[in-house]
Parts: C-alpha cells; sequence; structure tokens
C-alpha cells in the first residue's frame, strides 16, 4: 500500500505508506493475555524495570486506547502479587515524564501478598461504604 501526496504542481508523489510505530490489539483482555508473560519473566528477574523498558524491549503491541490502558496493567500485576512499587524513573514513552518503576515479589510470595492487597482493597471499600452511610 502506497500513500500518495499530491504536489502543488498537479502531480502525483507516491510513496510508501508510514508504517505504524506498534501493533495495536483491538481486544483489551487479549492484549493482556499477549503482554503478561513479558513483565512476569521481568519480575521473576527480581531486577528493577519500567513498563515501557519491557514493552520496547520486547516490541509489545499497544492496547486499544494505548493513553488509557498501558496504566491499568501494573495495576494488574500488583493485585496478583507478581510486582511491586520500586522507585521512579523517566520514560521515553511518555514524554521523559515520570513514572515507576517495578520490581517482582519472589514467587515463593506473590499469593499471600495478593491475598492481601485483596483484603486492603475490600476494607477500604467497607470503610467508604461507612462514610456514605453515616453522611
Amino acid at each position: 500500500m502506497s500513500h500518495i501526496q499530491p504536489a502543488f504542481d498537479g502531480t502525483e508523489i507516491a510513496a510508501p505508506a508510514p508504517a505504524k510505530s506498534r501493533r495495536i490489539i483491538d481486544d483489551y483482555e487479549a492484549w493482556v493475555d499477549e503482554v503478561w508473560p513479558y513483565y512476569v519473566a521481568a519480575a521473576d528477574t527480581m531486577q528493577p524495570f519500567t513498563v515501557d523498558e519491557i514493552s520496547r524491549k520486547h516490541q509489545l503491541p499497544d492496547p486499544p486506547h494505548p493513553k488509557s490502558q498501558w496504566g491499568s496493567l501494573p495495576g494488574r500485576l500488583q493485585n496478583e502479587g507478581i510486582i511491586r512499587h520500586h522507585g521512579a524513573s523517566t520514560s521515553a514513552r511518555a514524554g521523559h515524564s515520570m513514572v515507576h518503576v517495578w520490581i517482582g515479589v519472589p514467587a515463593a510470595h506473590r499469593e499471600a501478598v495478593a491475598r492481601r492487597r485483596r483484603e486492603d482493597r475490600a476494607a477500604a471499600r467497607a470503610a467508604r461504604l461507612e462514610q456514605r452511610r453515616a453522611a
């Protein structure tokens, strides 16, 4: 496929179509299934990493809505007890903005961490519900 750019003198200049820098997967859950193993493998190394580093290293595809959906992946990984927050760094993808640095949770502790996160979220929901009732 080519991209045709009309010139001002009436002639047409044919050029290759601009390449997409990254593939985009239409289904969010399919995207999570595809990229998940790369982040679990990164966590298993027990070395700090950013989401962007792993994405670029393995040329991972973008989710259906890249601007809003990349951020939910670390939350899912945290909820499963696979990663925890380690610090902050900058990201080329995010325009050199500050981003989270993650590190893996040892495999033997992952279920306990996931269970604790579930309990903490349930307690927070219960506290918010109680506040609403009291108001």
